[in-house]
């Protein structure tokens, strides 16, 4: 099932409302984590400073907010991080700044980029694994000539839903997560 504060685009089992209301309700063999990565991605670290004159700097102080915000957002990062009750799980974010990983204690497992799994975009994500394997490029999908690979994120424009684009999950690693670990999880439920 899925589970967001929005409504889903798909058909099937969602809940929409807050994940902490049913993380420790259910016993879960398996899950894929989306925390928001707004506060802890390395690309946002300039922010934790305030802006004088148009520039961040470390020299014009923090900006406490941001700093708060970051905070809780690795707070619920490591929800999942810890959620071991559940034996498979895999948190993905950003290439996160140094003051992020601090706080949840280690770097990724991994790191995959799109154009690894048939979609011709670069977008670094990280992933936190408990109990899965790394996910193996798919080498037949993943050769591009020079050029090819596009920032489709970097250089997306201004929008009301810019944020909600940028993190969606393209479909080359979606189907790469069902692929590689779909079996994991289907022949560890046979056996239970």
């Amino acid at each position: 099932m899925s589970c967001d504060l929005l409504p889903t685009d798909q058909p099937g089992p969602h809940y929409q409302g807050d994940v902490r209301d049913i993380l420790p309700l259910r016993h879960w063999r398996f899950l894929i984590a989306h925390p928001v990565c707004k506060y802890l991605t390395n690309a946002g670290a300039k922010h934790l400073y305030r802006r004088v004159n148009g520039v961040w700097s470390v020299n014009h102080g923090p900006d406490e907010e941001r700093w708060r915000n970051m905070r809780e957002a690795a707070a619920f990062f490591l929800l999942f991080e810890k959620a071991d009750h559940i034996p498979m799980r895999a948190v993905e974010n950003p290439i996160m700044h140094g003051h992020a990983v601090a706080i949840i204690g280690r770097k990724p497992d991994q790191y995959i980029q799109p154009w690894m799994f048939g979609d011709p975009f670069s977008k670094a994500t990280g992933l936190h694994l408990t109990g899965l394997p790394k996910l193996i490029r798919e080498k037949e999908k993943s050769d591009y000539a020079a050029g090819e690979i596009k920032q489709k994120v970097w250089l997306m424009g201004p929008s009301d839903d810019r944020e909600e684009k940028r993190s969606e999950t393209e479909p080359g690693i979606a189907r790469a997560y069902a692929e590689q670990w779909g079996p994991i999880v289907t022949a560890i439920r046979k056996a239970t």
